[in-house]
């Protein structure tokens, strides 16, 4: 007798363990028919989305340790002209060829300039911030850069550790846009020469 209920119980036990698996086996065939996998959901819901297109570059340089003064003059003479054409005329600030214009009293340079100087470390720190610029526009999408903003400031000084010593330390931001094309809309004027109108 007492085998007989053993064996009932150990089938009912069985047929529910059965019931069980059938019953997860039908909740995941469900759940798959229902939800999708996740890599097939990331395939279909990928949706290009477009990015608003900017219409300058930016390149930040902090902490840089160069006289604020001297990238202030700097960034005076390479505003308004084309990425390219500010790196080339560092370079030859850097071999002497060309001087950065200065105010103050300042032997007189070669050139049309009254008086200048040929800084060497800063203008090898803006090169490196130009070149970075220059990829910054290329990836923006802007074909003719012009730099339009160059702004220096005087940075954080490091606290002691250095004595009596004054660390420089200058913030650089430049900006880029595109070049715009030039239009004559102004009428050209008659010229006299000798008193004749030509």
């Amino acid at each position: 007798m007492a085998e007989e209920k053993n064996e009932h119980i150990h089938d009912e036990k069985h047929e529910h363990i059965e019931k069980n698996e059938d019953a997860k086996k039908e909740n995941e065939e469900l759940k798959k028919e229902n939800h999708p996998k996740t890599d097939d959901l990331k395939k279909t819901e990928k949706k290009q989305v477009e990015k608003p297109k900017k219409s300058f570059a930016e390149a930040n340089a902090y902490n840089l340790p160069i006289s604020t003064k001297t990238a202030m003059y700097i960034s005076k003479f390479i505003k308004g002209k084309t990425i390219s054409s500010a790196i080339m005329d560092l370079e030859d600030v850097i071999r002497k060829k060309k001087a950065v214009p200065y105010k103050g009293e300042i032997p007189h340079r070669k050139g049309k300039i009254m008086s200048g100087r040929y800084p060497k470390k800063a203008s090898l720190e803006f090169i490196r911030l130009l070149k970075s610029l220059s990829s910054n526009a290329t990836y923006v999408g802007i074909q003719v850069p012009i730099i339009s903003e160059a702004i220096s400031n005087l940075a954080p000084r490091p606290f002691g550790k250095f004595g009596a010593v004054r660390r420089k330390r200058t913030q650089v931001k430049l900006k880029a846009v595109e070049a715009k094309e030039k239009t004559n809309s102004k009428p050209k004027k008659n010229k006299r020469k000798n008193g004749e109108e030509k």
